[in-house]
């Protein structure tokens, strides 16, 4: 007969060591206990209210240019035009863009100066399913200003349980 190790790094049947295996039930068991607000995706409103800090949106000033029937979601073309002259004075701060039913709410945010030039980013996204997708830009006197655009998406991307 032969004594096992009195080491609590033995293998377990999954070929983790005992202390591995213990500490990984242990974050698991941790995040069970979370409340479930702890664990859930902001929505669409409530991402673009931690953005803006509650100021109040205005309709103008942003073009949202995306296809409105888009055959794949995996690369859907983005381009966001903000009606802005980019001097010292008046200038865009920060574009975000955000969209209503993807695993995270806010898809991207960039930073712009008055160096910038011009007002106007483009990038591709993917999206999980049909949806709205909204963008807001913040001015350098502070206004938030918005445009939305709703997309029909055949073929989703970001598969999982969105309900």
């Amino acid at each position: 007969m032969v004594d096992a190790p009195a080491s609590c790094d033995v293998p377990t049947a999954s070929g983790l060591p005992r202390r591995a295996f213990l500490a990984a039930g242990a974050g698991a068991l941790t995040v069970c206990m979370l409340p479930l607000e702890a664990l859930a995706r902001p929505t669409l409103d409530e991402a673009i209210l931690t953005f803006t800090g509650g100021a109040p949106l205005h309709d103008g000033r942003v073009r949202l240019d995306l296809p409105p029937l888009v055959e794949n979601g995996n690369a859907v073309g983005v381009v966001i035009d903000v009606d802005s002259p980019m001097s010292e004075a008046d200038h865009v701060r920060r574009i975000a863009l955000f969209n209503e039913k993807n695993p995270e709410a806010e898809i991207i945010q960039f930073q712009l100066g008055p160096r910038a030039g011009r007002a106007r980013v483009a990038t591709r996204i993917r999206l999980a399913t049909s949806q709205t997708v909204v963008a807001v830009a913040q001015m350098s006197d502070g206004t938030f200003w918005v445009s939305r655009a709703g997309v029909i998406v055949t073929l989703a991307a970001c598969i999982e349980d969105l309900s």
